[in-house]
């Protein structure tokens, strides 16, 4: 046994219709090896990256219909990766990055169950200072949940993104997306916002924003 209890969940983006793995809830927790106290996850966050978010299905909704030939797309935060499984069905040229221990193996098997060619994958903490190339475009899902994480990613964006690019998050209306988009501005990106809906409940106005930034396109 694992030491965690997952479940099969059935996911429809689209035209497009996955089968994901997931933790079976938020109160699952392992950590024998202490791989993720090492990476600085602790068990109240450990059960994050193995839930479907809200989201994460916004992200794969609006990279359905993204322009990708010729772009070098890196996912942060990747979580479960369903974003980059819908890429990969597309045929895009994406790499899933995360910095939990099992985000791989779970990546790896949802791209198996959904026969799919495996995905790149990068072991990215927000502070390296690791050459992973650089992105096109980059995405993520609900990535500023913490006051740090804006300067960490205005750094890390920095450092990967390609002199024209794009950068898309989904923001379920995190107050620090205002932090992240005026380091952003500094870079030279332009922001454009759409509010929507995250959830069926959800009512305008709505709290929920694709936050996409440009640089030279």
């Amino acid at each position: 046994m694992p030491g965690y209890q997952v479940r099969k969940l059935d996911v429809q983006v689209g035209a497009y219709q996955y089968r994901i793995r997931a933790l079976k809830d938020h109160l699952q927790f392992t950590d024998p090896n202490g791989k993720a106290k090492r990476a600085g996850i602790c068990s109240a966050s450990w059960s994050l990256f193995g839930q479907l978010w809200p989201a994460s299905q916004v992200l794969a909704k609006a990279v359905k219909r993204i322009h990708i030939d010729n772009r070098k797309i890196i996912e942060l935060g990747c979580g479960l990766g369903l974003p980059s499984l819908l890429l990969k069905s597309r045929g895009a040229d994406i790499t899933a990055s995360d910095h939990h221990p099992l985000s791989e193996p779970f990546l790896t098997y949802n791209s198996t169950l959904n026969k799919l060619p495996p995905i790149p994958y990068i072991d990215l903490p927000w502070d390296t200072q690791q050459e992973v190339g650089r992105f096109d475009l980059i995405i993520g899902s609900d990535i500023l949940y913490q006051r740090n994480h804006a300067q960490l990613l205005t750094s890390l964006i920095e450092n990967i993104a390609a002199k024209r690019s794009k950068v898309l998050i989904t923001c379920p209306g995190r107050g620090y997306r205002n932090i992240f988009s005026r380091s952003l501005r500094a870079q030279g990106f332009e922001l454009k916002t759409t509010r929507m809906a995250f959830t069926d409940t959800d009512k305008a106005p709505y709290r929920g924003r694709l936050l996409t930034y440009t640089r030279g396109l």
